[in-house]
């Protein structure tokens, strides 16, 4: 019976070890030259967060190069809002993993097994950005859902080298910049 005992605490206090070990990150930034180039323009929703549009809405976004910016036109392709690229601070991606509308629905039917539904899981990707706004004294952040991996992966590099952020990882940053006082 004791042999039993300490025969389970050894395995116990084994497999309890195991896990505790430190792990590799599994994800390595992809490389730049394994993104392919962005598109002038894309589909993208707005899902808020720029100061005075707090509507959900599907349009375009566009690289303004001339004049330095992100521009979002809207599904009646007038031109919404833009976001300079100097007043980016981070730009990085975000994806989530949702129960799909269907999944919602079937998962409520009364048959056997349709609560399996409910796990009917569909990814949805955002590209976020955070800013500091060149009209007010105030920063803030917005997020466009994109369709594919691919696009969002290669705007938010494009955007980071058009915006002139450092790389951190998958997102793109701009260092603060520290003032020295000359007293």
């Amino acid at each position: 019976m004791k042999l039993s005992l300490i025969t389970f605490l050894i395995f116990a206090v084994s497999s309890i070890s195991a896990v505790a070990q430190p792990r590799q990150m599994d994800k390595a930034p992809t490389p730049a030259a394994e993104i392919k180039p962005a598109p002038p323009s894309f589909n993208a929703k707005y899902e808020g967060g720029v100061f005075g549009y707090s509507d959900k809405e599907s349009g375009t976004l566009k690289f303004d190069d001339t004049n330095e910016r992100l521009v979002f036109f809207g599904e009646d392709q007038k031109e919404k809002f833009g976001i300079p690229y100097d007043a980016l601070l981070i730009v990085y991606s975000d994806e989530k993993s949702v129960t799909s509308t269907t999944g919602n629905v079937v998962k409520y039917i009364p048959l056997p097994g349709a609560g399996l539904a409910g796990l009917i899981k569909e990814k949805r990707r955002y590209l976020v950005l955070q800013y500091d706004d060149p009209d007010v004294d105030a920063k803030g952040t917005t997020s466009f859902k994109l369709d594919t991996k691919e696009l969002l992966d290669s705007v938010v590099h494009a955007l980071g080298a058009k915006a002139k952020l450092k790389q951190r990882g998958e997102a793109y940053i701009r260092p603060k910049v520290v003032k020295t006082d000359p007293n």
